[in-house]
């Protein structure tokens, strides 16, 4: 943003998880911030207490802070018993975001998405954004979030608004309140020795940092395209020097919890025991040792006719993905792991020191018999009038495989992970024993 006048911003639903991060990343950075939300959590910086649904209260906060960028994160958690709240907050809110925008000259707006906007209960196998939404959402919450999103998406270029939607997988890290909870029960039960499923299911997270991070780079990338609809349509349309650069720059392998491991080559390499060094030898071993930032990967980019970026791929794109406007974005942190390892290594971190109360022989439930399980359990729960803990849907969930296609966010908004799976988990374990006072 060097040489441009700052963004004023207003984070919407900037008490609850995600907003307040992306509110502490904004503070870190000395932007000026507000938040509007319906409850105060915070007082370091200006609050607006309001109605999403209402755009008098929203464009009046807009016009009040002065704002030229909202971040729209505000939505209820998966889970609600009565499923119209998704409705009224995630369509309804966002069509009055979106108003309230407009009516406040406002020409930026970052939304908070979800990447299970494109899940129906099929596995999801390195999905990239050109996939369209089901016809059958898996649940209320994720067909909520898609007409959240689509509104938001065609909204981009109308009113002198320009949007962006970005949709994060497994959102984990300090401050969750939610997945954590339900995983701290099922240690409290001895319940961690239960697997549902053959743990053969890739699935996606992102570190709540990580996605804050993303926030602020698509908010500040989020200016008109070189392109307008019509030229993109055109068969005559040309990318710029900067688009092919985005195209054809080899990207280096996400390695933020695994580490970087560097192949020797014939131009970088360790040095072995020599008599006599190659002439090009401090070369040789710097280039070896460089850290990856600064790395020139040269290797050519192949593409198949069934990659996003290929020729084809652009030529019938409704418009460039090559731009942040108008566009959708899956964020993750880039390394897809086992669903039931995942939750271990959150199990493992709650034991203290010398304890092995999380690292039990596994009990595996056939996916099956699990089904059939959730369903008596839902029967039973029906009968006395209570809520099943052991149900259908969350068999389903921890069964699928979900991981997503990140490349476009890598390569258009120059988003990558920094903060790896285990460092993140070992933040929100940290977090959540200081929290409740857990030794």
């Amino acid at each position: 943003m060097s040489g441009q006048k700052k963004d004023v911003y207003l984070v919407i639903g900037g008490s609850g998880f995600v907003g307040r991060h992306i509110v502490e990343q904004l503070i870190a950075r000395e932007d000026v911030v507000s938040v509007f939300d319906i409850v105060q959590r915070h007082h370091d910086v200006p609050f607006y207490s309001g109605d999403i649904t209402d755009q008098s209260q929203v464009e009046d906060a807009l016009r009040r802070s002065g704002t030229t960028c909202i971040i729209h994160t505000a939505s209820p958690t998966a889970g609600a018993k009565d499923p119209s709240i998704y409705h009224k907050v995630n369509v309804e809110g966002t069509k009055a975001v979106i108003a309230a925008a407009v009516a406040a000259g406002v020409p930026k707006l970052v939304y908070t998405s979800s990447a299970g906007v494109v899940f129906d209960g099929n596995d999801v196998i390195n999905l990239d954004e050109r996939a369209p939404y089901p016809e059958k959402p898996f649940d209320a919450y994720n067909e909520s979030k898609a007409l959240g999103e689509a509104l938001i998406l065609e909204a981009s270029g109308k009113g002198g608004l320009l949007t962006v939607a970005l949709r994060p997988a497994g959102i984990f890290g300090p401050g969750d309140r939610q997945m954590m909870v339900g995983l701290y029960q099922a240690y409290q039960r001895g319940q961690t020795h239960f697997q549902v499923g053959d743990n053969n299911n890739l699935f996606d997270y992102t570190y709540v940092g990580n996605l804050a991070r993303a926030h602020l780079i698509a908010a500040d990338k989020l200016v008109p395209s070189e392109h307008d609809a019509a030229d993109w349509q055109s068969d005559t349309v040309t990318l710029t020097d900067k688009e092919q650069a985005l195209l054809n720059t080899m990207l280096p392998s996400v390695s933020a919890t695994t580490g970087y491991r560097r192949v020797p080559t014939c131009e970088a390499r360790p040095l072995g025991p020599y008599v006599t060094p190659p002439p090009n030898a401090e070369k040789l071993e710097a280039a070896f040792n460089a850290p990856p930032g600064v790395r020139n990967i040269t290797h050519p980019v192949m593409r198949s006719r069934f990659d996003q970026f290929s020729d084809n791929a652009l030529a019938v794109a409704p418009s460039s993905p090559l731009q942040v406007a108008g566009q959708a974005f899956f964020i993750t942190n880039g390394e897809p792991v086992y669903f039931w390892d995942f939750m271990r290594l959150i199990w493992l971190q709650l034991d203290p020191p010398g304890s092995t109360r999380a690292d039990r022989k596994t009990l595996v439930i056939p996916r099956m018999f699990g089904m059939v399980l959730g369903f008596l359990a839902e029967c039973w729960a029906a009968l006395i009038g209570k809520e099943a803990g052991f149900t259908r849907y969350r068999v389903g969930y921890s069964c699928a495989t979900r991981y997503h296609n990140i490349e476009k966010a890598r390569r258009v908004l120059g988003y990558e992970p920094e903060t790896g799976l285990e460092e993140g988990v070992k933040k929100m374990v940290e977090w959540f024993k200081a929290e409740n006072n857990l030794s």
